[in-house]
């Protein structure tokens, strides 16, 4: 029997650094540990506490890649961040910290050094964001998802894939139809998302094109927070976000619109989602667009340049998407989605078991 521990989740800015942990937290509890989570205030402190996790929050400052004067303003953010952090370790005394990433990650993983909690780290991307490289000076063990990312990483790094919810298998079509109002008539069903904090372009340019898709198409829309559209039509539904609706969704979508963020574009994977992928260029270090190529050289997507993107282009990629779907889905068979959940769970504890002895 394992014995029992005390974990600490960090991670957070956007839901692919919060996500993945909802794949490990039922495992966890199945072995009787106890979690907790640090985050931000972020969407972290919205997704974590609704799933009956204690969360805690800490102040915390961006991390930038150049010269800024914001930047000499957020060391003493990260200051206070890491001295929260460090009360917080010091009550909870947990056997071991697992960082998903995001600046929130970075003062909790120094915190824990300091405290000498062992820390995991995890990277979902093809290449290493810069919380990453930071965290890693303070990690016992350094864990990725693509293969690729190994030329990125110190020898102590292990490819264990990305965690997925196992929640997202048990969606049910017949639920999503209901929740979107949509008919009986049988047609394709396309899901549009733009990642949790949605995307202007891909939501601009969709609309140009709903007119027409909608005499063809039932089309899902995640259009990001505060990004409603006012288009109407029975066959066109719109959120701003979902959570629990996500696996119903899924499982009416025959094809996928999305932005490549490693967690999304690897669910879609798993559940044999033939996809269009447009990366994030704006404000980007460039982690989608090498992600996106990654699944295109493996022929699991197809991939749209943002930068070129119009309402004609966008109908002709979804029309080549839709008529080799078929050619898709076999490429995507080949890929063997190993347990990765309980592969990150074993190292966890390994970690913290040995700093014990």
């Amino acid at each position: 029997m394992t014995k029992k521990l005390t974990i600490c989740l960090t991670g957070g800015g956007t839901a692919g650094h919060v996500s993945p942990h909802f794949a490990l937290i039922p495992r966890m509890k199945d072995r009787h540990h106890d979690v907790f989570y640090i985050g931000s205030n972020g969407i972290e402190s919205t997704l974590v506490p609704s799933r009956g996790i204690p969360f805690y929050s800490i102040p915390v400052g961006k991390l930038r890649r150049y010269f800024s004067f914001q930047n000499l303003l957020d060391i003493f953010k990260i200051a206070a961040g890491t001295a929260s952090a460090f009360s917080i370790l010091a009550r909870r005394k947990p056997n071991v910290v697992f960082s998903k990433g995001g600046f929130v990650s970075v003062p909790v993983a120094v915190a824990a050094w300091l405290l000498r909690i062992p820390v995991v780290t995890h990277e979902s991307d093809l290449s290493p964001g810069l919380a990453t490289k930071i965290v890693s000076k303070f990690a016992k063990k350094i864990l990725y998802t693509f293969p690729e990312t190994a030329k990125y990483l110190p020898v102590n790094a292990v490819h264990v894939g990305t965690p997925i919810r196992e929640e997202l298998f048990q969606g049910k079509a017949t639920e999503a139809t209901k929740l979107c109002g949509f008919g009986l008539e049988a047609r394709p069903t396309i899901l549009v998302m733009g990642g949790s904090q949605g995307a202007g372009k891909i939501n601009h340019v969709l609309e140009e094109c709903l007119p027409e898709l909608v005499t063809r198409f039932n089309i899902i829309h995640l259009t990001g927070p505060g990004k409603s559209s006012t288009f109407s039509h029975p066959a066109y539904c719109g959120f701003e976000y979902v959570d629990d609706e996500m696996k119903d969704l899924l499982s009416l979508a025959d094809v996928v619109v999305s932005r490549s963020g490693a967690n999304s574009i690897f669910e879609l994977l798993a559940l044999r989602k033939p996809m269009m992928l447009i990366p994030l260029l704006a404000g980007s270090r460039g982690d989608q667009v090498l992600n996106a190529e990654a699944f295109s050289k493996h022929g699991w997507a197809s991939v749209v340049d943002e930068s070129n993107l119009t309402a004609d282009l966008f109908k002709k990629n979804l029309h080549d998407l839709i008529q080799n779907s078929g050619k898709m889905v076999l490429a995507q068979s080949t890929f063997a989605q190993a347990d990765s959940t309980e592969h990150i769970l074993s190292v966890l504890e390994q970690a913290a078991h040995h700093s014990q002895d």
